[in-house]
């Protein structure tokens, strides 16, 4: 029909805060509908430090995707002004951001590095989503620890959002 998808604010406004903290050069804004991040945000109260230890305990490569984690934006209105402005506060801290029972918004400097991170995340959730389901709701019995997720971070020389692994 010629009309710009509801969430274009929020795109707009994200990618307007991306160049402003990267200096220009992250330059995609990426959304999808992830139905594994969707299912843990629809199954379990999460913020952004609960999601972001279960991705990073779910697989290596989460940490090193993310390591500062992903945001979390509790349910808002599909396609509001306030969608747009929590998610773009949150970009300040963080490249994804979840939106409960939604989807995903990511920014990054090439549509790839956006794609694949955003790949790693929603891989991370359905490692996570399969494992619960694998021992009938209960915890995963071998996810990484915190020990291990600081010797990832040292093997490829990241910072971690220090917080999340206290």
């Amino acid at each position: 029909s010629g009309r710009p998808t509801s969430e274009f604010e929020a795109h707009l406004l994200i990618h307007e805060v991306c160049k402003q903290l990267s200096g220009g050069t992250d330059r995609v804004v990426y959304h999808a509908h992830t139905p594994n991040l969707t299912a843990i945000t629809t199954a379990f109260q999460v913020n952004s430090r609960v999601l972001s230890r279960v991705l990073w305990k779910s697989t290596t490569e989460c940490i090193i995707a993310a390591p500062e984690g992903v945001g979390v934006v509790d349910f808002v209105q599909p396609g509001s002004v306030k969608l747009a402005r929590n998610t773009a506060s949150l970009m300040h801290d963080f490249r994804a951001v979840v939106w409960a029972g939604h989807g995903i918004i990511a920014c990054s400097e090439t549509f790839d590095d956006t794609f694949g991170l955003i790949d790693s995340l929603e891989k991370a959730a359905g490692i996570y989503v399969m494992a619960r389901a694998m021992r009938g709701g209960q915890e995963a019995a071998n996810l990484l620890s915190d020990e291990q997720l600081r010797i990832i971070c040292e093997g490829y020389e990241l910072k971690p959002n220090e917080d999340f692994l206290k």
